[in-house]
């Protein structure tokens, strides 16, 4: 599975809001510096999860982005939805792109086994939250703080 930058970014900045979640709403250019991430590229990541509905944003002085549920709501497959598209077609298929005979017969035989795999792929992202992706975050930098009081 490929997965591209702005999926990672919109990722990045979905745990970034989940760890000021019961703070104010956070503005991209905090984001951004944070994570190291291109404020305008951030924009347009921030923009296309607004209107999928994965956050929510507030204009004026005070306001930002938050998730637009509770971050154990929030699921990876959410995100990658959001900024990706549909993680399986319609009916789950590969699209033939042969037209010829064997490559046909090649593809009908394999068909179902790839089928398999985006099922598991999509399995394991809608287990994953990022909520979890947080708490994680929160261990690795628990970790790192120690690693200078030493």
């Amino acid at each position: 599975m490929k997965v591209s930058l702005r999926a990672t970014y919109g990722i990045i900045a979905a745990v970034d809001l989940a760890l000021h979640h019961a703070e104010q709403p956070v503005c991209a250019k905090s984001i951004a510096k944070r994570q190291s991430i291109p404020s305008r590229f951030l924009e347009q990541v921030l923009h296309a999860m607004k209107k999928a509905g994965v956050v929510t944003s507030q204009r004026g002085a005070q306001g930002g982005y938050v998730l637009s549920r509770k971050p154990s709501d929030v699921s990876v497959a959410d995100i990658l939805d959001a900024l990706e598209g549909p993680l399986l077609a319609a009916n789950g298929a590969t699209v033939l792109k042969s037209a010829s005979s064997r490559g046909a017969k090649q593809e009908a035989l394999l068909a179902h086994i790839w089928d398999r795999v985006k099922r598991a792929e999509l399995s394991v992202l809608s287990e994953v939250t990022v909520e979890e992706l947080a708490n994680r975050q929160r261990a690795l930098e628990a970790r790192h703080a120690l690693m200078y009081h030493i």
